[in-house]
């Protein structure tokens, strides 16, 4: 069993535990095109996560999902509107805050694998433990770990560009996981993956979810839906009432 299962130990108490680890106020995005033609990919969103919970976010496509979870990881900026993560503004990180706060509080589990083509499944997994500054044995430990966990363990050696469009995403899921985030975002996370594989990927999320992640999940199949806590359902770029949705 991977690094990632044991149950942590309570965290120190901190001023800022009591609210959200996500908060976003009224944040908009809006994508300039050519002309006058701009696409509104979120409209006035507000929402708070709290630690620890377990939130699926459903949609038409184009609804948003996608925009939705790249601010949440810090990869767009809102056009409007206030983030706040860990009690802290994102707009008032600079750029090297972002990519720190990134790379050690947030595992991304997106569409795009954005693996290295010139290293193998085993460094893929490894640099972002490099860019931590952690220790040969404890990467080799968790990289270990995480490729045993996602069955990749005799690919290590394999390139990106060797691999199918299902192990890539495998790969992708064992970088996210090896560093031990605090949160987890998914996008579709079983879009590249079989019936099986997808079952046993969304079994694993459950698991971390359950030794104290924080986790986004977007997806369309309900059966995913109902395996979150709280279900987040996104049309044309706002948020409305599964009810109404339905």
């Amino acid at each position: 069993m991977g690094l990632w299962f044991r149950k942590r130990a309570p965290a120190a108490a901190k001023s800022d535990e009591s609210l959200p680890i996500i908060r976003l106020e009224g944040v908009s995005k809006t994508f300039k095109g050519e002309s006058d033609d701009d696409t509104v990919a979120l409209d006035d969103v507000s929402v708070d996560i709290n630690r620890g919970e377990y939130v699926s976010i459903s949609g038409p496509s184009g609804c948003g999902k996608s925009t939705f979870l790249s601010i949440l990881g810090l990869l767009e900026t809102p056009t409007s509107g206030t983030y706040w993560l860990n009690g802290r503004r994102t707009d008032q990180l600079t750029p090297a805050e972002r990519a720190r706060v990134r790379s050690l509080d947030v595992g991304l589990i997106f569409q795009s694998f954005n693996l290295i083509g010139d290293m193998s499944v085993y460094e893929n997994v490894e640099y972002p433990l490099t860019l931590r500054g952690k220790s040969a044995q404890e990467r080799a430990e968790r990289v270990h770990a995480a490729l045993d966990r996602v069955g990749m363990t005799a690919r290590a050696k394999q390139r990106p560009g060797q691999l199918s469009g299902g192990h890539q995403q495998l790969v992708a899921i064992a970088r996210a996981i090896a560093g031990e985030p605090p949160i987890l975002l998914a996008d579709e996370p079983t879009g590249n993956l079989d019936s099986k594989a997808g079952d046993a990927l969304m079994a694993m999320l459950s698991e971390l979810h359950a030794g104290g992640a924080t986790l986004c999940l977007a997806t369309h199949n309900p059966d995913y839906i109902a395996l979150a806590e709280r279900h987040i359902y996104l049309f044309d770029g706002r948020v409305v009432p599964t009810a109404v949705a339905t």
